[in-house]
């Protein structure tokens, strides 16, 4: 029983021995760890101490963008004094894509330099960061680092990413939504046109057109059509209204005319092609080989009057007639009323017979004559004098002579008695 118990207690010292290095080794690491912990906090209060302490900091609101190949790029550049002191800052583009352009403005101006007070407010857009990229870049992912450095020996660095992609190239436009369009000579054309600019920055577009001797252009702003504009400002990705008008001479012969229209920026040239069919002018006069639109005539007898039916358009007319307006009973007919064609600038005599009606008094009448086809007629107004017949007055002559002779035979024959 004695020897139990003394096994028992050896047991016990071992367990407690066994509990009591484990409680140490327990205690070590929970030292060492706290240890560790403190180390690190020490470390992170070091770097924070260190980042408060750095002198400047330069950034920009949009460090990543999509961009074309040939595009050209401004980053607004914001710069931040952290010590609360003013820096004089050089500025250096220290990593840029072989091909690449890049440089700082200041005020539309290339610098090297910028000075920042300290104060935030007043150093936001001090700096433009103006980026060009080559026409022929291939797609992918771009880099540029630029580098500030204080007059102190802080430094800070800005990573631009550029996303360049091709998808979008090409898809600015000029267009029109009925680019051809049809009238007569002396018509004025009207173009709705819309200006699209797809590319992430703005683009200012120079305007121009080719026009043949004698037409006139003129491009206004769908929302200003007085003000007439060479040039027009379009920003990224959005669209301008355009109205162009076209004027062509008077003298403009019938056939289809093209108008070209070009849209030119920094970065891309936008054409854009306008039809015009001029379907000619139209024009038919009526009158006499005198000029004088009068002439003479006799109660029931026909008085004819030579009429010059003249083509003044520039397109050949067809099935030319001739029709009349006249006193009641009178009779008007033509030497030829139709005419097949009538080339353009010629002209042609016809003759018109007038024939008053038999009681028609002494006096003026008019009669209109009408030149008529289906796109154009004039009509000529004519006075007609009607007179009494000669024949008539003759008669009347020969009466009152032969009771002349008569009462001188009376006065003779019976004055002797």
């Amino acid at each position: 029983m004695k020897g139990v118990r003394n096994l028992n207690r050896k047991m016990m010292w071992k367990t407690a021995s066994v509990l009591l290095s484990a409680a140490m080794l327990f205690s070590s690491a929970a030292v060492y760890a706290a240890e560790e912990d403190e180390t690190e906090n020490l470390t992170v209060a070091t770097t924070a101490l260190e980042e408060v302490s750095t002198g400047i900091e330069m950034n920009t609101d949009y460090p990543g963008m999509a961009a074309t190949a040939g595009d050209t790029i401004s980053f607004s550049l914001d710069f931040i004094s952290a010590d609360g002191a003013g820096h004089d800052i050089t500025l250096t583009t220290e990593s840029l894509p072989d091909g690449w352009e890049g440089y700082f403005k200041g005020s539309s101006t290339e610098i090297s330099k910028v000075h920042i007070t300290g104060n935030e407010s007043n150093d936001s857009d001090l700096v433009t960061y103006s980026l060009t990229i080559p026409d022929e870049e291939e797609d992918g992912e771009y880099e540029v680092v630029l580098l500030a450095t204080s007059d102190t020996g802080d430094t800070d660095t800005l990573t631009l990413t550029l996303n360049v992609s091709a998808e979008v190239r090409g898809e600015s436009s000029f267009s029109s939504e009925y680019p051809e369009q049809e009238g007569a000579t002396g018509t004025s054309f009207s173009f709705d046109a819309t200006l699209i600019n797809n590319r992430t920055t703005d683009q200012t577009y120079s305007l121009s057109t080719e026009t043949p001797s004698g037409w006139t252009v003129t491009i206004t702003p769908s929302d200003d059509t007085s003000t007439a504009v060479a040039s027009i400002d379009v920003d990224a990705e959005s669209s301008q209204g355009l109205t162009i008008t076209v004027t062509p001479p008077e003298t403009v012969e019938k056939g289809e005319y093209t108008i070209p229209v070009t849209a030119t920026s920094a970065n891309e040239t936008l054409k854009m092609e306008l039809t015009i069919n001029i379907t000619g002018t139209y024009d038919i006069s009526l009158s006499t080989s005198s000029g004088l639109l009068s002439f003479d005539a006799y109660e029931n007898k026909e008085s004819s009057v030579t009429l010059v039916i003249t083509n003044n358009g520039n397109v050949d007319l067809t099935d030319v007639t001739l029709s009349s307006s006249a006193p009641t009973d009178w009779e008007v007919t033509f030497s030829e009323s139709t005419i097949d064609t009538l080339e353009a600038g010629a002209s042609v005599e016809v003759t018109a017979y007038v024939t008053p009606c038999e009681d028609s008094i002494t006096g003026d009448y008019e009669t209109d004559i009408t030149v008529s086809t289906s796109e154009t007629s004039d009509t000529a107004a004519f006075r007609v004098s009607v007179k009494t017949s000669s024949t008539w007055g003759f008669v009347a002559i020969g009466i009152i002579i032969l009771l002349v002779i008569l009462l001188a035979l009376i006065f003779k024959k019976f004055g002797r008695r």
